[in-house]
């Protein structure tokens, strides 16, 4: 029964529909209608307010929309330009700062080299004097070395000397005199001497 209720509606709403269409149309939208002097009134206030809207924008709006434009792009150009000087200021003291260190580079390894030849000369002043030391002190003891060969040399041609008298008169049963035993003692010594050969050996 519902069903039937809502076809039985629908079948005569449209009709009346269909009936009053051709009178809308002949009308026409009441915003097109030109002569409704509401429509006028309408357009007079919209031109007013797009006048209006105009002049705040262009009089006061953009002005300080620019004004803050100017404003921030003169912001962003000091920023820049401080940027820009802050990276020359850090470029030189990069460069300075390499500079001191090469030099600095360059004086430590020049005071090593001092140092190393202050050392080494000092090093050979040391050698030399520890040598002139070794030297004199050799020479020294060539000295007392000649001083006590020559005291043994002479101890032992007195030594020969009694010796040789003493087995020529055992030998012979008669007393040689002193001083040709020892004339004979040089003698035998001067030879050996002569030939290269030690004196006493």
């Amino acid at each position: 029964m519902g069903k039937t209720f809502r076809w039985g509606w629908l079948a005569a709403a449209v009709p009346a529909l269909l009936a009053a269409w051709p009178a809308a149309a002949g009308e026409g939208m009441p915003q097109l209608a030109f002569g409704n002097p509401l429509l006028l009134a309408q357009v007079v206030w919209l031109a007013i307010i797009f006048f209006t809207l105009y002049l705040l924008l262009s009089r006061w709006a953009l002005p300080q929309v620019g004004s803050l434009l100017e404003m921030r792009a003169a912001t962003i150009g000091t920023d820049l330009d401080a940027a820009r000087g802050a990276k020359l200021e850090a470029d030189a003291a990069v460069a300075e700062l390499t500079k001191a260190t090469r030099e600095a580079h360059a004086g430590a390894q020049a005071q090593i080299a001092q140092a190393v030849a202050d050392a080494k000369a000092a090093a050979d002043a040391e050698a030399a004097r520890q040598n002139a030391k070794l030297d004199a002190q050799l020479a020294a003891a060539e000295q007392r070395i000649g001083q006590a060969r020559a005291a043994a040399v002479g101890a032992l041609g007195q030594v020969a000397s009694e010796t040789a008298h003493a087995v020529v008169s055992r030998l012979t049963g008669t007393s040689i005199a002193p001083d040709a035993v020892d004339r004979a003692v040089a003698g035998a010594l001067a030879a050996r001497e002569s030939q290269g050969k030690p004196a006493y050996a």
